[in-house]
């Protein structure tokens, strides 16, 4: 663990090399290990500790950016110079506003020492379990189990200092047989808000559900997308326009939204980096303080998150959504999101519905069309018939083809209950309900 005092002891030593010009340096230190299963066996585990040091430093307006993962004198010296190097071989950004001044941060519990210490004696007792389970039904089964902890430091020579330390837990399964599967996934920062057990059980009844799935026509149809397929909405709503260089560039699925109500008065997004229950980090990676920023509120479009960069541009304020200088391209984008839950248990929803299906998760999707969020991808894990308020059979893997932005307009219901889901593609996640979404459009159908 490099800790708070030689965190900051580091960013001093190399903000003094920086000299008269203006500086900031981002560390990320990490301490994590993970334990891989496939075929009703633990395979690998393996456990990483390293620290990466990037320095961004400002010549007039120019902008250079070096990076190593040593901090001896030498490595120190090196990158200061490549990232004077870089800044006077870059063009000049009259629009940067340069770095941000001091501030205050809130504080949030997001550090658990049984998490960061969990021993791979422990991840493999859980993870056990699991395989057991799927051996006892001749299933099989694969999947990860990580925990471990991460610091985030953010300094410049403005005097700014920042400094946060998290643990984090992820569990994810696939459970195959011969003709279906089920997968279950929950994440966190605390390992004892998640029975690893449990959701090994949750992807065995859906791999057992699933069996002898029948071909099934593509059509508009009510649809309960269990929290796995909610969170793909809500991830790419924020990919694809939640984050104010989209809207900037006209791109966005707000633009021309923005203001009106084009969603479900039930619908309500929101990020919230001081939220315990999602994955806490209360400053973005520029040290600007992050916020509660509602972003759809029953079902009206208020507006995206903001680095300094397009704030500046936009004659905002920053929310605190910068990301590493290293993916800085896709603009601010929000980490820690949230939707309202509803008061319906999932089995109230299914009850509900006449004719539709149950959806267990989406995969492999891509947007068409961002500027209404159209996506299309595939079914995976599950899809089930829903006859008369009951799952009546199984069927095969759909694609469609269908804007987010009108799904969440016909939404029915929301479950009550709700999960938290790491982001697949780093950093962040969400916590999300089930969802009841009419008129869902699927465009094909498996063999």
């Amino acid at each position: 663990m490099l800790g708070q005092k030689n965190a900051k002891k580091l960013c001093e030593q190399i903000l003094a090399r920086c000299g008269a010009n203006p500086a900031e340096v981002l560390i990320f230190s990490t301490d994590n290990a993970l334990t891989r299963f496939a075929n009703n066996t633990i395979h690998q585990n393996v456990a990483e500790t390293d620290i990466d040091v990037l320095v961004r430093l400002l010549s007039g307006q120019r902008i250079g950016t070096a990076s190593t993962n040593r901090t001896d004198v030498e490595a120190l010296d090196e990158i200061v110079k490549r990232a004077r190097l870089n800044a006077e071989a870059s063009p000049e950004d009259p629009n940067y506003p340069g770095l941000p001044e001091p501030a205050e941060y809130g504080q949030v519990a997001a550090f658990d020492s049984p998490t960061a210490e969990m021993s791979p004696d422990a991840r493999a007792r859980s993870v056990g379990a699991v395989c057991r389970l799927a051996a006892e039904k001749k299933l099989n089964s694969s999947g990860a189990f990580s925990t471990g902890y991460n610091e985030i430091t953010v300094a410049n020579t403005r005097g700014l200092f920042a400094y946060h330390i998290f643990s984090s837990v992820d569990f994810q399964t696939v459970i195959m047989a011969d003709d279906s599967s089920g997968r279950a996934h929950a994440s966190g920062w605390r390992a004892s808000d998640i029975s690893v057990e449990q959701i090994g059980r949750e992807a065995i009844e859906k791999t057992e559900r699933g069996r002898n799935p029948r071909k099934f026509e593509p059509g508009k149809y009510t649809v309960i997308l269990d929290a796995y397929g909610t969170e793909d909405l809500i991830s790419m709503l924020a990919f694809t326009g939640m984050g104010a260089s989209s809207v900037l560039e006209g791109r966005s699925w707000m633009n021309d939204r923005i203001g009106q109500k084009v969603m479900s008065s039930a619908v309500s997004i929101w990020d919230d980096g001081l939220d315990p229950r999602g994955l806490p980090l209360p400053f973005d990676f520029e040290g600007v303080p992050k916020q509660r920023v509602d972003i759809v509120k029953d079902g009206v479009v208020l507006g995206p998150v903001y680095d300094r960069y397009t704030g500046s541009k936009a004659g905002k304020p920053s929310t605190g959504h910068a990301l590493p200088p290293t993916a800085r391209g896709f603009g601010p984008i929000p980490l820690n999101l949230f939707m309202a839950p509803g008061s319906a248990a999932l089995e109230d929803m299914i009850l509900s519905t006449e004719k539709g299906l149950y959806i267990t998760r989406f995969w492999y999707t891509r947007p068409v069309h961002p500027r209404d969020c159209v996506i299309t991808g595939m079914t995976r894990d599950g899809v089930f018939v829903i006859e008369n308020g009951r799952l009546a059979y199984p069927v095969k893997n759909l694609r469609f083809t269908q804007s987010y932005v009108e799904a969440l307009a016909n939404v029915e219901a929301i479950g009550r209950e709700t999960r938290l889901i790491g982001s697949e593609f780093g950093g962040g996640g969400a916590r999300i309900p089930a969802l009841k979404i009419r008129d869902f459009n699927f465009t094909g159908s498996t063999v």
